[in-house]
Formats: C-alpha cells, sequence, structure tokens
C-alpha cells in the first residue's frame, strides 16, 4: 500500500502527527465508530481515570481493527474527543505509547466536548485505517 504522508513546508511538523495523507485510488478503508471505555461486557473500565479509560478505548480499536482484518499502524485517522475539565496529557501519553514510534502518524484531531453518551466516559476516539491490499 502506497500513501503518501505529506508535512508540507508551511506547516507545523510535529513527529506525532501527519499534517495530510493521500489514499491512493482503489485502497478500502474501514470505519472504526466512537470507541469508549466500556468492555465486551457492558462495563466501564477505569471510571474517574482518563489514562485507564484510554488503555481501553485502544483494547476496543484493535479488537476492531482485527476484526477488519488490519491494525494500528494502518491507521491514518484518529478523532480523540476528551470531556472538558479532564487533562488531556494522560490520554496522549497512552497514544504516544500504544504507537510506539510506528513510522507514519496518522493525522489526529482532538476536541473538547462538554459530554459524552454516559457520563461515566471521560474519552472517545474513533479511527479510519487503509486496509493493506494482498
Amino acid at each position: 500500500m502506497s500513501l503518501q504522508y505529506l508535512n508540507p513546508d508551511g506547516l507545523h511538523s510535529n513527529p506525532a502527527f501527519t499534517q495530510a495523507i493521500i489514499v491512493p485510488p482503489g485502497t478500502a478503508t474501514v470505519h472504526i465508530g466512537g470507541q469508549n471505555a466500556m468492555d465486551a461486557w457492558g462495563e466501564i473500565v477505569g471510571a474517574g481515570d482518563i489514562a485507564a479509560q484510554a488503555e481501553q478505548v485502544f483494547r476496543n480499536i484493535e479488537t476492531a481493527l482485527t476484526a477488519a482484518g488490519t491494525s494500528l499502524e494502518h491507521v491514518i485517522k484518529w478523532n480523540v474527543h476528551v470531556v472538558e475539565g479532564q487533562p488531556l496529557e494522560p490520554a496522549f501519553g497512552v497514544i504516544q505509547r500504544v504507537w510506539a514510534g510506528r513510522p507514519n502518524p496518522p493525522l489526529i484531531t482532538m476536541l473538547y466536548v462538554s459530554g459524552l453518551a454516559n457520563p461515566d466516559f471521560l474519552l472517545e476516539i474513533d479511527a479510519v485505517a487503509a486496509l493493506p491490499q494482498s
């Protein structure tokens, strides 16, 4: 798969994210709906702890990616929704650890929101991944 990762002159360059990605025609993508800290049994993991919730969110994302036949290194876009008043750093620390120096970081949008579907959810992340071509 030959995605083009662009960090053009005139835009801030940061090793944590890419500014633009070109997905070639014919490349299938998988869109992962907003994942929160709910486990497979419907229990909220990490009540009151944004880092623990971020860990569960990424477990959920990885489960969905695996089911779709892809993995984290093929994610091209994250949308991170954090409840106002929550610190971003613990969640972003989890994101950085999970990404763990993989090349070509995805696009990222981080939003503070007034609330999520359940008042115990502190963050929610959705993702888009490009499926590897066989």
